[in-house]
């Protein structure tokens, strides 16, 4: 039986041929689906009722900005007496849509450790026991490293704003619209967590015998290569600044993806002798 055949769980019926019929495994992903669509409305229902609080949050890079600039810097999008930064409405749905979609990231977000869980225990019955173990150290590992991409992304906004904001020139006086604002900073997080997440994605593969811890040093040069144009493709702001903070530490987890291998190939080849 090819190993990634599904096998069947105790809590499941049992098929004809002892693994999933297609009628299970849909049953199967359905339960998954339903399970994550639960967290992740839960999620956004916590980050719904602290709206003002995240929206303060998000607005942090830009008005540390802003506050470092000449009073003028920012237009009118900066008030120097309270310190507050201004985005600009125009549409009266905007508001509303902007509170909902904000609520929907930040449930994904919150979320995310069920969602990983969830695809975890689809997954597994493809592996093979021993391979099952390795649950908690892809949950734990894929949030760990969302997040710091994450952070690394939310710090460097600031930079990426003032590159922006440079390059729009002299005579434009910046005036952020809020879906806008909140969609540069959605994709920015996005963009580092998912780019931060390669490395679990290559140490899966490696696990389950698609790929070889060789395979992957012999082909490093490719590699970064590689790396720098999907950073400077997945980036949103585009500044150079944002590229190098998403593509050096991508490098750094590519090597450590393959010596995490070579590791746990040594690890088997000694159990096997």
């Amino acid at each position: 039986m090819s190993r990634f055949s599904f096998r069947r769980s105790k809590s499941e019926p049992a098929a004809t041929d002892g693994q999933m019929s297609l009628m299970e495994h849909l049953a199967e992903l359905r339960m998954r689906i339903i399970r994550s669509g639960l967290a992740v409305t839960l999620g956004a229902i916590l980050v719904i009722a602290f709206y003002d609080l995240v929206m303060g949050w998000l607005l942090e890079p830009y008005r540390k900005l802003c506050s470092r600039k000449p009073a003028d810097y920012c237009g009118g999008s900066f008030d120097v007496k309270s310190g507050k930064v201004l985005l600009f409405n125009p549409d009266p749905i905007e508001g509303f849509a902007v509170r909902l979609k904000i609520g929907f990231y930040g449930g994904i977000v919150l979320a995310l450790p069920v969602l990983l869980w969830q695809l975890w225990k689809f997954v597994v019955p493809a592996l093979h026991k021993n391979e099952r173990r390795y649950a908690v150290g892809f949950v734990g590992s894929s949030v760990a490293l969302f997040a710091l991409g994450g952070f690394i992304a939310f710090t460097t906004l600031e930079r990426a704003l003032e590159f922006l904001i440079s390059w729009a020139g002299e005579d434009v006086d910046p005036l952020f619209q809020v879906q806008a604002y909140v969609r540069l900073v959605t994709l920015m997080v996005v963009a580092f967590g998912v780019g931060f997440l390669i490395p679990v994605l290559l140490v899966f593969l490696q696990l389950i015998g698609v790929l070889t811890p060789q395979v992957l040093l012999r082909s490093w040069r490719y590699a970064i290569v590689g790396i720098f144009f999907v950073a400077a493709a997945i980036t949103p702001s585009g500044d150079p600044i944002s590229l190098l903070a998403l593509s050096v530490p991508m490098v750094i987890l590519y090597f450590l993806a393959i010596l995490v291998g070579r590791l746990v190939q040594r690890h088997r080849q000694r159990a096997a002798a």
